[in-house]
């Protein structure tokens, strides 16, 4: 068959950056962001967020193909802003965000395992 190995989907091949960056030629303050081996739950959960930030006119992902396992994310700032700046905000708040969710979750559990 000609489907791809399981781990591909996950496993970032040696040589190949995790997220590369590529600044926007026609749009000041826009950017694209490529983030290896992910699929919608990371680019929904990062474009909601960006979607806080009052700086962020516009934050959107995209899949390229069933088949290639990575995600686009664009990003448009105000100029009091750039793109990695609100990118880099929006993944500390999710990684705050996620860990408060984990520790409620710990607690809750601690309280029906007694």
């Amino acid at each position: 068959m000609n489907a791809p190995d399981r781990y591909e989907r996950f496993v970032v091949p040696e040589g190949t950056k995790k997220v590369s960056f590529e600044k926007d030629t026609k749009i000041m303050n826009a950017a694209s962001f490529t983030i290896e081996r992910e699929d919608h739950t990371i680019g929904n959960i990062l474009r909601m967020q960006l979607h806080r930030d009052p700086n962020v006119h516009f934050a959107g992902y995209k899949l390229p193909h069933p088949l290639q396992y990575k995600i686009i994310v664009r990003i448009h700032t105000a100029s009091q802003s750039s793109p990695t700046q609100a990118y880099t905000q929006a993944i500390n708040d999710l990684d705050k965000e996620l860990e408060n969710l984990k520790q409620a979750f710990e607690v809750c559990f601690l309280c029906i395992a007694q």
